[in-house]
């Protein structure tokens, strides 16, 4: 439960468009609210050019320049900020990040089942439904029949937790029939218990994923610049500073603060500026649970290792030929909370749609691979003979798409 005082969170909003507004919050601090502010500021689509943050070890403060593309809820964007601020009894001292300790009850998980005509550009229409209304997919199942028809299965939670109520589900049915139209032929929704979403799918129309195989097949690595990172344990007496220049994509904060958040380090103080338009820098002071410095040599090498995957490889997609199909796979790892990246699913779909692409098919699995849990989208193309568009093309749209480039 998030911390009541209205002052927690404050958004002084751009009076000019294209120039950034700022986000203020003042919170007790916890190992990983950086993570999981910068997750949510990922999810409502705004842009980071700027952040400050500092930390006395027990109370937090975290300005962020934020710029925003288009239309922004921002009492909503408020709303979920103060929820994933602590409370205030948790002043006494940093809460450092625990999966074991601190369990939480899952969400309720639904069952929305649908069926329509297809038509171009339908699965991102319904995605997007599904973003708006603040629906989370946690694995869906899409196929189309001979005939012509749709039969999606989506199993999703509700941010807003109402899903069980009769004014939600009837909400979520007409903003749906209102996108779809005269193609909706039946739509439902219904409560699914969490051990079903494990097996929902049953086999995949392909074998499991590697990362190897991932790797192998993946050829946009290339467009990434090795970031520069550096640690320095002189500056500080108590805290371990490192210092990170990266090329800039779409999610790049998230992307650092869930792999301090996954090694359970504290950021004291930090700071993130662009240089330029494709470059960024960071400083970072650091520490352990322990409350000290990060002197271990095989600790700086397992650190600075994993934030130049994440840095430089924060997402596989990969374009395969499969006999006489073609499968799009997307992957990204899951946080050890179990939160999965936001709205892939969403810029995959969208990518498609501007290309004019049919999807045949298409599923959200999660597999560990290389010890590590990885949120896998697979979507099987459907190449008639109708469709123009190149397989190195598909592959650089989604990509770019991903990373917010041009």
């Amino acid at each position: 439960m998030g911390i009541l005082y209205d002052d927690v969170v404050m958004i002084k909003q751009s009076e000019q468009e294209g120039k950034p507004s700022v986000i203020t919050v003042n919170c007790p601090d916890k190992t990983g609210l950086g993570c999981d502010i910068c997750r949510i500021i990922l999810f409502f689509g705004l842009t980071v050019v700027r952040i400050d943050v500092s930390t006395d070890g027990k109370w937090c403060y975290i300005v962020l320049w934020v710029v925003s593309k288009g239309s922004t809820k921002w009492d909503l964007l408020k709303s979920r900020l103060m929820g994933a601020c602590p409370s205030c009894s948790s002043v006494s001292g940093i809460l450092f990040y625990t999966s074991d300790s601190q369990p939480r009850k899952p969400p309720d998980v639904f069952l929305l089942k649908f069926c329509c005509y297809d038509r171009r550009g339908l699965l991102h229409d319904v995605t997007k439904v599904l973003c708006e209304l603040e629906l989370t997919i946690k694995k869906v199942k899409v196929s189309t029949t001979p005939d012509g028809r749709v039969m999606d299965l989506f199993f999703i939670t509700d941010t807003r937790e109402l899903l069980h109520t009769k004014k939600r589900k009837d909400d979520t049915r007409d903003y749906l029939g209102a996108v779809l139209g005269d193609a909706m032929i039946s739509c439902d929704i219904e409560m699914v218990g969490s051990e079903i979403t494990a097996c929902s799918q049953g086999p995949s129309f392909l074998s499991d994923p590697t990362l190897e195989t991932l790797e192998e097949h993946s050829s946009n690595a290339a467009s990434f610049k090795c970031p520069s990172i550096t640690f320095d344990n002189l500056l500080s007496p108590s805290l371990t500073l490192v210092q990170i220049v990266c090329q800039d994509h779409k999610g790049l904060l998230y992307d650092v603060m869930r792999t301090l958040k996954d090694y359970n380090i504290q950021v004291s103080y930090g700071r993130f500026t662009m240089e330029g338009k494709t470059e960024c820098e960071l400083d970072l002071f650091l520490m352990q649970s322990d409350g000290k410095k990060i002197i271990d040599p095989s600790k700086h090498k397992a650190l600075q290792s994993r934030l130049e995957i994440e840095l430089s490889r924060p997402l596989r997609v990969s374009l395969i030929s499969r006999g006489p199909d073609t499968e799009l796979v997307i992957a990204n790892p899951v946080e050890l909370s179990g939160k999965g990246r936001p709205l892939v699913f969403y810029d995959i779909t969208l990518a498609l749609k501007m290309l004019d692409q049919p999807i045949f098919s298409a599923e959200i699995g999660r597999y560990m691979i290389s010890d590590r849990e990885w949120e896998v989208y697979r979507v099987l193309l459907d190449e008639g003979d109708h469709v123009s568009v190149s397989k190195k093309q598909i592959e650089e749209t989604v990509w770019k798409m991903l990373m917010s480039w041009e």
